[in-house]
């Protein structure tokens, strides 16, 4: 099955033919549960959205759409038996594809890889060229559909100037004249669109004309809207006149920008960059192992060194969001010192061996990897106090933060550490740094659960970023928030599991556009797990929710909370230790739980034998964004496993797995109501980075 909605809204089978969806009102259902991109649209909405004055049968209706369209799209499924792609959600509707196999949201993701990596680049050309016409072209007069109709097509002229401009990049480019030609007739008011057509044309050697272009462009903003022309089409023109951008060949480019600029230029705005988060975040990661290469490329080993350097963006998450581009910058540095030998200058190998430390924390290295990281980082923090630098210093004592997890139970090292950091950022007048001190100080404070210190290195750090224009600290504070709210849930008087669960929820909706997936990806649905773990309730069973990086600890749980618990004891099995990073301690505590609900005593010995040095800490909480509980807790289940009998449960462990959850915060239960065609219907709880 896939489903088109990049032109009139249409269903095909597997074999090209297409499916028969009914009316216009079956195809908008459709279209908007598309729209909603996997999330549950209530009954009440989709009626809104149908119908500007809805009858008084209306949901009647509506579910006789519904209806009919599950027997168009699963023609196949036996009768009574639940749907698996238009299923009912507590009071609504969601759709349940994969998203390759709908083309919006499959444009969506190209484009989004493309912004990351511009090897991407044909990918989106293939995307761009999946658009059949305005997205819902046949869903007409609905406020909804003009809505997303503007925004994805906003996001199709992103991906046409984003496809020209790595292409332009990359020394390509020349036979886009004549697509840039049209795109600019067509949106005359876009700077980029103007610009690009100039760069295409000089690249094809139109020199004369490229300029032409860009006098055109600055007559008609000063014409017909009285504006000058950005710096972009400024610089491009002087660059042009003066031969700055070799017309044949690549150069390093800012994207939306036609200027050739040196490595260092732009690794400088990189790090200005990197700070904004989202789309700008994860351009400067790209741009910055782009100048890398470029320094390389002169053989001049100093350069190379400086720019490798030069990227001190401070890092509070253990976890690489690009593992490829953060092996690739460590190999480049790793090089670039084994050129300047031990006897080079002192700063330059203090800022590559803190490059080292600060890149190596993707959870696959290998264990002779992390001790050369972890070597770099002493050698950098060694090397930087003997030259009394304190910028370096603190970029130094960064890495000496990311490479201190090496097992569990070190929040208060790691609190030294961010002490001192923010001790460095407050004398020496670092303002970003300053942010990474208040930040790590916080994740320490809330491993050992001191939420009133916590809270106040939050509020120091959001006021912090107000002043030095960092929008990342309030997305991590929020989730900090809704950290403390969870365990607070658990007190008399304290907020209800379902305001802490909508806490986590607003604070997953900001970290999505955040540009952070190496945080981002698995955090939620590992918050609710650690949610009901706080209230004795198993774990969510929602086979929608991504656990990402998490699943192979958090899996045998969730079997447990299906009554299948032969499946969960093979998982467990399989379950390897956690890597070490903020949440290795969490997932100590889930490995602990499961072996104690399973009587599993070697694995319960093992779990605690880990935990020991953690007793004092809460699990997950060392990250700031959420908390299992006291680690204590899980170590005394363990421990009391351990010396008792296969097959023991421990009382007072949560060994209840039929025990109903409710609805009080998350679980998507229908009130007694089935699905239109009588099928019985899933019950589905919830859908569901690292730089300051």
């Amino acid at each position: 099955m896939r489903i088109d909605v990049l032109g009139a809204v249409r269903a095909l089978r597997d074999d090209g033919g297409p499916v028969d969806l009914g009316g216009p009102r079956h195809r908008e259902v459709l279209a908007r549960l598309v729209a909603a991109e996997g999330r549950t649209v209530t009954t009440d909405t989709l009626v809104d959205d149908l119908w500007p004055d809805p009858p008084a049968r209306a949901v009647g209706a509506l579910r006789t759409f519904v209806a009919a369209l599950r027997r168009a799209l699963e023609p196949d499924r036996p009768p009574r038996s639940p749907p698996r792609v238009l299923v009912t959600e507590g009071p609504g509707y969601a759709l349940r594809l994969p998203r390759e196999e709908v083309d919006v949201h499959r444009f969506q993701d190209t484009l989004a890889r493309a912004r990351r990596d511009p090897d991407a680049v044909t990918d989106l050309g293939a995307a761009l060229a999946s658009w059949r016409g305005p997205a819902y072209a046949d869903v007409t007069g609905s406020v909804w559909a003009q809505r997303e109709r503007a925004r994805l097509e906003e996001l199709r002229l992103e991906a046409v100037e984003l496809r020209a401009r790595i292409l332009l990049d990359s020394g390509e480019g020349a036979g886009l004249v004549a697509e840039l030609g049209a795109h600019v007739a067509e949106h005359p008011w876009r700077e980029p669109a103007w610009e690009l057509q100039a760069r295409a044309l000089y690249r094809a050697g139109r020199r004369a004309d490229a300029l032409a272009t860009l006098r055109r462009a600055r007559a008609m903003l000063v014409d017909r809207l009285g504006l000058d022309p950005g710096d972009g089409l400024r610089r491009l023109e002087t660059d042009i006149l003066n031969g700055a951008v070799p017309p044949g060949g690549a150069g390093t480019g800012w994207p939306g920008h036609g200027v050739r600029l040196g490595p260092r230029t732009t690794v400088d705005l990189a790090r200005t960059l990197a700070l904004a988060g989202g789309d700008a975040l994860v351009r400067s990661r790209r741009d910055r192992l782009a100048a890398v290469r470029a320094a390389e490329r002169t053989g001049d080993l100093a350069l190379t060194a400086r720019i490798i350097g030069a990227y001190d963006v401070p890092a509070v998450w253990s976890r690489a969001d690009d593992p490829e581009q953060s092996r690739a910058v460590v190999a480049a540095a790793e090089r670039t010192l084994a050129g300047l030998g031990a006897d080079g200058p002192a700063d330059l190998r203090a800022r590559l061996l803190a490059t080292v430390a600060v890149e190596s924390r993707s959870a696959d290295l290998s264990g002779t990897e992390l001790e050369r990281a972890r070597q770099a980082a002493r050698r950098a923090e060694e090397l930087a106090r003997d030259l009394a630098d304190p910028a370096l210093l603190a970029f130094a004592l960064n890495g000496v933060f990311l490479q201190s997890f090496g097992g569990p139970g070190l929040a208060a090292v790691r609190d030294g550490t961010g002490a001192e950091i923010l001790d460095l950022a407050t004398r020496h007048e670092l303002p970003n740094f300053a942010v990474l001190g208040r930040l790590v100080r916080l994740q320490s404070a809330s491993a050992l659960g001191d939420l009133d210190a916590a809270t106040s290195h939050a509020e120091a750090a959001d006021r912090l970023a107000a002043t030095t224009e960092a929008p990342l600290v309030p997305v991590l504070t929020g989730w900090f928030r809704a950290r403390a709210a969870a365990a607070r849930s658990t007190e008399p008087g304290g907020p209800t599991a379902a305001a802490a669960a909508a806490q986590y929820r607003a604070a997953e909706g900001a970290l999505r556009a955040a540009g952070m997936p190496g945080l981002h990806h698995g955090l939620f649905p590992l918050a609710l797990l650690g949610l009901r773990l706080l209230h004795d309730r198993p774990a969510p069973a929602d086979p929608q929710l991504d656990w990402g990086p998490y699943r192979p600890w958090a899996r045998p749980l969730v079997l447990l909370a299906q009554d299948r618990g032969e499946q969960a004891r093979t998982a467990l099995a399989a379950v390897p230790e956690p890597p070490r990073d903020h949440m290795q301690e969490a997932l100590w505590c889930l490995t602990a739980r499961a072996a104690v609900r399973l009587g599993e005593r070697g694995t319960a010995a093992h779990a605690a034998a880990a935990l020991r040095e953690a007793r004092a800490e809460h699990a997950g909480a060392g990250s700031g964004m959420l908390t299992l509980g006291p680690v204590a807790r899980y170590l005394a289940e363990a421990e009391a496993c351990a010396g008792a009998g296969r097959g023991t449960a421990i009382p007072g462990s949560g060994n209840d797995v039929g025990s109903d959850f409710g609805s009080d915060f998350g679980n998507g239960s229908r009130n007694g109501e089935g699905p239109e065609d009588g099928s019985s219907g899933p019950s589905v709880l919830l859908s569901s980075g690292d730089r300051i």
